[in-house]
């Protein structure tokens, strides 16, 4: 429990001493010291929230809408109990009354034995139910009081609003109002604006001349180089035994399906370009706790690779890269889930049949999150050690001391080490258990440009072709959303730039209402990137091994709301990493 004093109190301290009841205190503010019931806690509270705004009440009505919410949720099932309820847990018996379950603060009408000519019911506020009273927890509002009743009448279509703190003190209370629930006028949602524009935020600038849909890839120029690309994705999905061809069980749904195109450039120097079909099934109509229960998934930092990277510049190590065909279809699924057939490869005579989906497909809520869980698996079982700060950083200690390291970005993957047999017994490894492309010595990650001089015993990190893709924008940009620009920026600060992190902080505070002076700042920055597209971090031989950090901070020198703000920098092999 928390060290706050409603826990440390007389009465409450000789109660747990009388019982052998031997407690244990988080340090004060470090609620991620009982993250369990710090959960349960946001839980109950996202819970109050809504129930108090719904009834129109004021945060004088906390504890009784915390205390009906607790007995909703011991009463509801729990993915971390097997789906059964708390309830049936503690009691080791499930709950059987849910008829006294209402709406919170609906109107129910309470009976009243009054003179003859009174009414015989009035109408209070529905609070919960309390243990150890049969009957339900009412708030009047006349009175002003919590009252106990068995013989309620309940209409949920109604409640009282506007329940003023006024009314519990005594003084002059506001006018009631009535809410009855009406049918609501038909919504016209608008398509946000960030969306009317194809600029990406993130790695890469969206291709203009790829087809979007089935029908147009049949009708592009390069119809046949998608058609190719679409038979080697079907061939992989086949080799994998991803789905088994079904008639959809009655009750069942068959979520959709569709192909996305992309065009993937090639390595610095080189001008291939690779075309790429992916299926992908509309996870968006997939229903929680139906099918899917968890599904976060796990990264690496970029931080680590600029540490892996100085670590491969100062102690010369040999650097690969590896890529995982398809890696999402790796991933065995844990719920039951269908699919309809994809388009242009409907098997002939079945058309009417479901794909019954037995490994994740790209677009599942849960693919990330199955394929991380299946290769971290695999690391583990070949005896690697996953770091504790960065759980995508697997390193495994050699006989003559040294080690041998792998990076996973979900389906990319770098691998360092001394030694290149034990590189080449890895991938031997990986190759035995997944689909994997050998990329040999790596030059390009996430769209970073990596460039080595192995006899000066340098390492240069760049993006050159990301940053020159987006200035090509600029003349664009002024039909470009604000978001849409600071988002490439971001990019770039998050892989080469660290550096410009307060600019691009800076003008990332106003993204919801930018102004004609913020766009000038942000055309400051981009001015600065085309000056130095060509710059990038460099790690070089020669500097010590350890970690060097610098931090400093100013005093109230912002000038709206006179806050002070703190820079750090950490260097490893000359360069900075974070």
């Amino acid at each position: 429990m928390n060290n706050g004093g409603e826990y440390k109190n007389d009465l409450f301290t000789k109660f747990c001493e009388d019982e052998g009841i031997v407690r244990y205190f988080t340090v004060r503010h470090t609620p991620q010291q009982n993250g369990v019931a710090e959960c349960m806690n946001r839980t109950l509270l996202e819970k109050v929230r809504c129930m108090l705004s719904n009834a129109g009440l004021g945060k004088e009505f906390w504890a009784e809408a915390v205390t009906y919410a607790c007995h909703l949720v011991n009463r509801l099932p729990s993915t971390a109990i097997n789906r059964k309820t708390p309830f049936e847990k503690w009691y080791g018996k499930p709950a059987t009354n849910y008829d006294s379950l209402h709406v919170f603060s609906s109107a129910p009408y309470y009976h009243v034995k009054e003179s003859k000519l009174d009414p015989r019911a009035k109408k209070a506020l529905f609070m919960g139910i309390t243990s150890g009273i049969k009957g339900y927890r009412l708030w009047c509002p006349e009175t002003k009081k919590t009252i106990f009743r068995r013989d309620v009448t309940f209409n949920e279509s109604a409640m009282l609003k506007k329940v003023n703190v006024e009314q519990l003190d005594g003084t002059p209370k506001k006018q009631q109002h009535e809410s009855v629930t009406t049918s609501k006028p038909k919504r016209n949602p608008k398509r946000p604006a960030r969306l009317n524009d194809t600029v990406a935020c993130t790695s890469l600038i969206v291709a203009d001349d790829v087809p979007t849909t089935y029908s147009e890839s049949v009708r592009d120029s390069e119809n046949e180089k998608w058609r190719i690309s679409m038979s080697e994705e079907m061939q992989s999905l086949q080799k994998n035994q991803t789905w088994e061809l079904t008639n959809l069980p009655e009750g069942k749904k068959a979520i959709g399906c569709k192909w996305v195109y992309a065009k993937k450039e090639g390595f610095p120097g080189q001008d291939n370009v690779r075309y790429k079909a992916r299926l992908l099934a509309k996870g968006y109509a997939q229903k929680e706790g139906i099918d899917y229960n968890e599904v976060f998934s796990l990264v690496i930092k970029h931080s680590s690779i600029r540490i892996l990277l100085a670590l491969v510049a100062e102690l010369d190590l040999e650097l690969v890269q590896m890529d995982v065909k398809t890696a999402f279809l790796h991933g065995d699924l844990e719920e039951e889930i269908y699919m309809v057939q994809p388009e242009g490869f409907k098997v002939a005579g079945k058309a009417h049949e479901v794909c019954k989906l037995h490994k994740s497909l790209y677009g599942l809520k849960q693919s990330p999150r199955q394929w991380y869980k299946q290769f971290d698996k695999f690391m583990m079982d070949s005896k690697y050690t996953r770091s504790k700060y960065n759980h995508c950083v697997y390193l495994k200690k050699l006989q003559d001391g040294s080690f041998i390291y792998l990076l996973l970005y979900v389906d990319d993957m770098l691998i360092a080490s001394q030694s290149l047999d034990k590189i080449e017994k890895l991938k031997t490894q990986l190759k035995s258990e997944f689909e994997m492309k050998d990329l040999g010595e790596a030059k390009m990650i996430l769209g970073m440009d990596i460039v080595r001089d192995r006899k000066l015993r340098k390492l240069c990190l760049t993006q050159k072709q990301y940053l020159r893709r987006v200035l090509k924008q600029r003349a664009y940009m002024e039909k470009v959303p604000y978001a849409n620009v600071v988002g490439s920026l971001m990019y770039a600060m998050i892989c080469t730039r660290p550096y410009i992190s307060h600019s691009v902080g800076m003008v990332s505070r106003y993204m919801h209402n930018p102004g004609k002076g913020h766009w000038q700042a942000v055309k400051w920055i981009l001015r600065y990137i085309h000056n130095t597209v060509d710059v990038g971090l460099v790690f070089e031989h020669g500097s010590s091994q350890w970690v060097e950090r610098y931090c400093d901070s100013d005093y109230a020198r912002d000038l709206d709301k006179r806050r002070s703000m703190t820079g750090y920098v950490f260097t490893l092999a000359k360069a900075l990493v974070s």
